[in-house]
């Protein structure tokens, strides 16, 4: 048998307590791996040196409507990276609410650390060992919570407003949003005039550009504003700009006086006609086209807001129209074309419905494999807009777009550290989106440096930590409540990123010089937290939570602190064996690597709970909330493979086990981001039909009009359901993994092809190891494969029971099929 990449303990998993289990509450099952095999090959997979692998590539896609957005959730994203808009494609009115991911309240802090935490944490430790779990919860919820003061949340901006005049209704209406190019249109007839809208966000240029046509010289006419927002500020005009001037100032989250200084500007450009001031707005008579740009600035990380906006005007408007749209076009396009997804077509009377409608089918139970193409194009889609190369912070709860409804709720549009940031960026490798993660490579490295004061002063410890939540001014310090803010690992887990980056690249430079530091000290952090526990001399983390669930404790107290939590042995494991693997390979620090060695060795087993459940503590307790949204335990599946179908299948089928378990519990909270882990975990079970019907409810019963994903109101105290980016990327992560896996050693072909995808194909989809891989099926076989090196390398390509073992030079590509 192959290597398994990330073995949990050998030996069977095992309990703590030395009573006899109790049955299950069913009768076992087979393991996945025996109950969902993939298809053994009826014949051998082969390597054919002059196979012709037909590239056959299918654009990204378009999505459609045929009537304007009414709600923000139909409106169609565009995005640089930078600056974002929701474009509603009115036809009375233009409205192009903005987005900036530094639009940011609050500010930086250096007492957000309980003054009293250092002192208690180890009083708390003795008495979660000694079973006073009552005590140890009403100690903690007084002393380990943050304390901030002006933490902040990223902000809605105005909307850029087009008023036109009034006129008979429309007709022949269409609102597209081009995936390939990444242009947004409108176009309707109205009184005999046709009238065209282009939009688009440029990374290039750094704005917004929109431009308005119509085939009538002459025609065109409107009000141009920027207005509706909540942000305190002035508007004023010039002869050719709209400039609005404020801060981004609230007080829910921060103290008011604290947040980000900025400016909007939205130049004209007209092709004839009349420009005239109106106050706070621009009026437009008589032309044959326009053009508007938009850029915003603020003074995030010192910056100037007139000096960026201006520049910005200054370089885009100098190239003219057609330059920025084709110097759009190019960039956008140079990532989107990297992957192709063909699932099949769908029948002509379906394929001329508009996405809403389709998905509105979708939803009633009908199949629709081409919309899950394209909802896979979109969430790379969404990333490419939301995260580039050059951005100055990564994706936030909400991606680069703001709704406003995060940003007034309890939680705030930020970066959450217990799932939700880690899932933004869950599709960026697998899908050929690599430089899309530089933004979170930044923030982590400013949390490692803030996290340093935070490790020291409330724990006693090297090296540095972050917990649940961090806003853009690197916030490290726990939450500021007991049940969800102790999450002690969530910045281990976000660094998990900087290995995978790694891995797909096989990039050295960039391990040492910026993967290692930070890895290194999250690694020497988790080596002193750890405490021996004392009935089995294990090393166990505490006090912490297993995010954001609550148990029952032997005495009936409902509790959330713990000493030992799955969650945290998981990422524990995998910082250390990262960061000792990093060490050797690079050849340093061989002190810190025996020290590894010694840690890993006492670290808890995973363990099998009485109803066979993955147990989420240490002891198995009973959950308080069966129905509970997070299932951080089940890392140990994805991201990382402590658990494997293959290698441990005893503690996959407790992994299924706890899924199961969390959907039949009365009150199930289904969100966009669990619909998505559970697309990922049952892709690593080797269960493509559960993974499908997982994608299929995302997409169904979790996603909007628009295709974008949405946390249903009522689950975690949303009133209402407000958008988050997570689902989007994360049901595109959870495609990759159905059709291609890989852990460095072994590259898996059509791992969890599911039933309802009988013919298909996938090209660019990369594998660790720097691997590229173009693969088709036909009738629920494998045909053909090719994979290509971006460096030498050995591997071993898996095809159901079926090995190959291949041998590629730097650039060499090799095609496979059943021989």
């Amino acid at each position: 048998m192959p290597r398994e990449h990330n073995f949990a303990p050998p030996g069977n998993p095992e309990r703590l307590s030395s009573a006899p289990r109790a049955a299950p509450a069913s009768a076992p099952r087979e393991p996945s791996s025996v109950r969902h095999p993939v298809p053994k090959a009826h014949a051998m997979l082969k390597a054919f040196s002059a196979h012709d692998f037909r590239d056959v590539r299918r654009p990204p896609g378009t999505l459609w409507y045929d009537r304007p957005a009414t709600r923000w959730l139909e409106a169609l994203p565009v995005g640089n990276g930078r600056l974002g808009g929701m474009v509603h494609g009115g036809t009375d009115r233009e409205r192009i609410q903005l987005s900036e991911s530094t639009a940011w309240s609050g500010g930086p802090s250096a007492t957000d650390l309980s003054p009293t935490a250092r002192a208690q944490v180890p009083r708390i430790r003795e008495l979660l060992f000694a079973g006073e779990h009552a005590e140890a919860q009403r100690l903690a919820a007084e002393h380990l919570p943050g304390r901030p003061r002006s933490f902040g949340t990223n902000l809605p901006l105005p909307e850029v407003q087009f008023a036109f005049p009034d006129g008979p209704p429309a007709e022949d209406y269409r609102r597209t949003l081009d995936l390939d190019t990444g242009l947004a249109s409108v176009t309707y007839r109205q009184g005999g005039v046709r009238f065209s809208r282009e939009v688009f966000a440029t990374n290039p240029h750094g704005l917004i550009a929109i431009r308005l046509t119509t085939d009538r010289p002459g025609s065109l006419g409107f009000i141009l504003s920027v207005r509706d927002g909540l942000l305190p500020g002035d508007t004023t005009t010039t002869d050719s700009s709209v400039v609005f001037s404020g801060h981004a100032y609230e007080t829910l989250h921060s103290d008011g006086q604290q947040g980000v200084a900025l400016e909007i500007h939205a130049r004209l450009e007209a092709d004839g006609g009349t420009v005239h001031r109106a106050g706070d707005a621009l009026r437009l008579e008589g032309a044959d086209s326009a053009v508007v740009y938009v850029v915003v600035g603020t003074d995030w990380a010192g910056a100037d807001p007139r000096a960026r906006a201006e520049s910005l005007l200054a370089a885009g408007p100098a190239a003219g129209y057609e330059a920025v749209r084709a110097a759009h076009i190019a960039d956008h396009r140079a990532l989107m074309r990297r992957v192709s997804l063909d699932l099949g077509s769908a029948p002509s009377d379906i394929a001329a419905l508009p996405t809403d409608a389709r998905r509105d089918r979708l939803a009633s139970g009908q199949a629709d494999d081409a919309l899950i193409a394209l909802y896979f194009q979109y969430g790379r889609y969404l990333t490419v807009a939301g995260s580039r190369r050059d951005s100055p912070l990564p994706l936030a709860l909400q991606g680069l777009w703001n709704d406003g409804l995060a940003s007034s709720a309890a939680w705030t549009n930020d970066f959450h550290l217990d799932m939700n940031t880690q899932q933004n960026y869950w599709a960026a490798e697998p899908t050929d989106l690599a430089e899309c993660q530089e933004p979170l490579f930044g923030l982590l490295e400013r949390l490692a440096d803030h996290g340093r004061a935070t490790a020291e002063q409330m724990y006693g410890a090297p090296g540095w930590v972050a917990h649940t939540v961090t806003n853009a001014w690197g916030y490290t310090a726990p939450g500021s409540g007991v049940g969800w803010g102790m999450n002690v690992t969530g910045g281990a887990w976000l660094a998990l990123q900087l290995w995978e980056h790694f891995e797909y690249g096989r990039d050295e430079t960039f391990l040492r010089e910026r993967a290692y530091p930070v890895l290194r000290g999250a690694a020497e952090f988790l080596l002193a937290y750890a405490v021996e526990e004392p009935e089995h001399g294990l090393l166990v983390t505490g006090p912490s939570e297993s995010p954001e669930n609550w148990y029952l404790a032997p005495d009936g107290s409902r509790c959330s602190v713990s000493m030992g939590a799955t969650a945290d042995r998981v990422f524990m494991e995998a910082v250390l064996r990262i960061c000792a693997e990093s060490a050797e390979l690079l050849g340093e620090d061989a002190d810190l690597r025996t020290r590894i060695a010694a840690a890993r060795r006492r670290l808890p087993p995973l363990r099998i709970g009485r109803h066979g459940q993955l147990q989420e503590w240490l002891h198995d307790y009973e959950e308080a909330e069966p129905s509970h949204r997070h299932t951080s335990h089940l890392s140990a599946l994805f991201p990382e493979r402590q658990i494997t179908p293959r290698g441990t299948p005893e503690l996959a089928r407790a992994a299924e086990v706890t899924v199961e378990r969390r959907q039949q519990a009365p009150g199930w909270e289904q969100t966009e981001w669990v619909e998505a882990n559970f697309t990922v975990y049952f892709a690593r079970l080797l269960d493509g039909d559960s993974a499908l019907r997982h994608l299929t409810s995302l997409i169904a019963d979790a996603s909007e009009a628009n295709l974008m994903t949405f946390s249903a109101g009522g689950v975690a105290g949303a009133a209402q359901n407000i958008y988050s980016f997570d689902g989007n990327a994360g049901g595109t992560a959870g495609v990759a993994e159905m059709l291609l896996q890989s852990d460095g050693r072994e590259v898996e072909l059509l791992p969890a092809l599911p039933s309802g995808w009988p013919d298909g194909s996938v090209c660019g989809l990369r594998a660790r190891g720097g691997l590229t891989a173009d693969v088709r099926w036909r009738d629920g076989r494998l045909e053909a494969a090719r994979i290509r090196a971006s460096r030498a390398t050995v591997v071993q390509v898996r095809y159901g029971a079926d090995l190959l073992d291949v041998r590629l030079a730097e650039g060499e590509a090799l095609a496979l099929g059943l021989g």
